[in-house]
């Protein structure tokens, strides 16, 4: 390779890698793509740096261009990018859900392709994202390049100005947070992901029969007022006036993902990372009896999701 072209072609080995580990910390396409061209920059300016330093007789012959484990660095340098991208969004949670969900099939002007969006969630778990931004910056950044990446704990220690040990203690608790606490033991749990993946599919599909005979004739759907689309909540009672307005969200099903809601099957909607729109269902013999339609943010806030082992 010709050295002057070392850091880009360097770095674009690197990309896609980068990207997903940047994706995983973030959990917005567009934010990840950010991080990975601050990386870039940080690398540009060190190798500048470096030839700076060896032009003026200062040592630095090498900089960057000496590092043995490339990958492992730009893994760094993106990370810590992630990192105080994650740290500015702490600081500025005050600024609250608002009641307007938007619509991921329209996606919105400027950003990421929102198919591309759906399909990199899919690959990740959006359940999983949806569990990650619940947790602080250090847990997350420690849980995603351990638990993910397998990067040792000795790396990611000085990284976020911890001992090992406490980076190892920060992804300890990050995992719990993710598994959610203490195994569900339901016999009906199986059961009811059965159901709720039915209902996923025909919803999706816009399967109108199909919608049917998973409904009780009796079910009721609740809808708070943050879910749309009139400014106060809705109550659908009888399965036709349902399984109707099941296949009229059938654009919004399609972004969503199951997921263990409070203990119970659900379906989690969160656009770019940012959990929107929660479905839980009860679920009896007769089929679902219930569904609720949480999108108020106080509601999700107080909501515990967890991810649905396989």
């Amino acid at each position: 390779m010709d050295d002057s072209a070392w850091p880009l072609e360097r770095f674009e080995e690197h990309r896609e890698h980068l990207r997903a580990v940047a994706y995983r910390m973030l959990g917005s396409l567009s934010e990840a793509d950010d991080a990975v061209q601050e990386a870039w920059l940080r690398v540009r300016r060190a190798d500048a740096r470096a030839e700076e330093e060896a032009d003026d007789g200062a040592g630095g012959e090498d900089g960057p261009r000496g590092i043995e484990n490339v990958g492992g660095w730009l893994t760094t340098i993106v990370a810590r990018v992630c990192l105080n991208m994650l740290r500015t969004r702490e600081r500025q949670r005050e600024d609250p859900l608002d009641g307007f969900v938007p619509d991921p099939v329209r996606g919105h002007e400027g950003g990421p392709d929102p198919e591309q969006e759906a399909l990199l969630a899919d690959s990740v778990g959006l359940a999983m994202l949806v569990v990650l931004d619940t947790l602080a910056p250090a847990e997350r950044v420690s849980f995603v390049l351990h638990d993910m990446f397998a990067v040792p704990f000795d790396a990611i220690g000085p990284l976020l100005e911890r001992s090992p040990a406490a980076a190892r203690q920060l992804a300890s608790r990050a995992r719990r947070r993710v598994r959610g606490g203490a195994p569900v033991v339901d016999i009906d749990l199986a059961r009811q992901r059965r159901v709720v993946t039915a209902f996923q599919a025909a919803a999706r599909e816009g399967d109108f029969e199909a919608l049917l005979a998973l409904l009780d004739p009796d079910v009721v759907l609740r809808a708070d007022a943050a879910a749309g689309p009139t400014p106060a909540p809705v109550v659908l009672h009888g399965i036709d006036f349902v399984a109707k307005g099941a296949s009229a969200a059938a654009g919004r099903v399609r972004f969503t993902q199951i997921a263990l809601v409070d203990g119970a099957v659900g379906l989690v909607m969160a656009p770019r990372g940012k959990l929107r729109v929660v479905l839980t269902f009860t679920v009896s013999d007769a089929g679902i009896t219930a569904i609720d339609v949480i999108a108020d943010p106080e509601r999700l806030r107080a909501l515990e999701i967890a991810v649905l082992d396989a």
